[in-house]
């Protein structure tokens, strides 16, 4: 959360549930097979529960995945599992509680660890913990994490810091995917890879003899984006086609406007077509024009 806070949109601006499902049906009919509600926090929209079941029911979607800072999962959960979501991200980048204030602004370190509990009971395997990881921050955390996967099918993500609007990002507190493996080797060793497939985001490894693994992202000191297929739609209607970019084509106005779903695709096609190879370097995206992350939603 940026220290000022952020401006909220007028609800007006953010799609309604018809026209999520609306997007959902047309790229399903393209040929996407799994659906990922993130934030900002999803938790937070009034009705998720209904959403989830409409959009599990579309043909073709085979996954229904759910990003969430934990803080109302534990509530939700049942109705949750119950639409029919497959996958649960958890994001948690601190397993110390004056830190935890710090980098989100607010209480709930205890009912975050709660929801991922909760989450192993409902049978979730893994159940996937994100964790931003930061030189000087939660660095020293990094075998804490290791350890929550000894004896339960938990999946660490350690994300590389990614610059983006009001994050106050700098290489000073940049830590690289081979680093924090250095970290962790100095305890465990043996760390194992494992293999992933050519579309996975994540570099994965486990601990010989450990339930859950690790995983990391290393979106800037060793990008995947010639595997990425991922495409992002933001909560006010805004087609990404990489997190980083900053173009943006606005499929919400163009529904409101009466356009066909034949339109619609030729849109979508026109920017997927346009990705680009790579993104820029970390040190480029830092000074470039981009929404924090906060606010991308999607």
């Amino acid at each position: 959360m940026p220290a000022g806070g952020v401006e909220l949109k007028p609800k007006t601006h953010i799609l309604t549930y018809e026209e999520i499902v609306r997007l959902s049906r047309l790229f399903a009919s393209l040929g996407v097979t799994k659906i990922r509600l993130t934030g900002g926090e999803p938790l937070i929209r009034k009705e998720i529960e209904e959403l989830v079941v409409q959009l599990s029911s579309i043909p073709g979607i085979r996954e229904l995945a759910i990003t969430t800072n934990g803080l109302l999962l534990s509530k939700k959960l049942a109705a949750l599992k119950a639409g029919g979501v497959t996958l649960f991200n958890i994001s948690l980048d601190t397993l110390q509680k004056d830190k935890f204030l710090k980098v989100t602004r607010r209480q709930g370190l205890d009912e975050v660890l709660r929801a991922i509990q909760d989450t192993l009971r409902a049978g979730y395997n893994p159940v996937k913990v994100n964790a931003v990881v930061m030189k000087g921050f939660n660095d020293d955390e990094l075998v804490d994490f290791v350890a929550m996967t000894r004896h339960q099918p938990i999946e660490i993500r350690f994300i590389e810091y990614m610059p983006f609007g009001g994050n106050e990002w700098t290489d000073g507190e940049f830590m690289s995917y081979q680093d924090m493996l250095g970290i962790i080797r100095q305890v465990y060793p043996d760390l194992e890879r494992l293999q992933d497939g050519p579309e996975e985001t994540s570099k994965t490894w486990r601990v010989p003899g450990f339930l859950g693994r690790i995983g990391f992202i290393s979106s800037m000191s060793d990008h995947f984006c010639s595997g990425c297929n991922r495409i992002r739609m933001t909560a006010d209607g805004q087609l990404k086609v990489c997190l980083f970019g900053n173009r943006e084509v606005n499929l919400r106005d163009m529904m409101r406007e009466g356009a066909s779903d034949d339109e619609l695709k030729a849109a979508i096609h026109g920017a997927v077509t346009k990705k680009k190879a790579a993104h820029a370097g970390m040190y480029e995206l830092a000074h470039s024009d981009n929404r924090p992350m906060i606010l991308i939603g999607g």
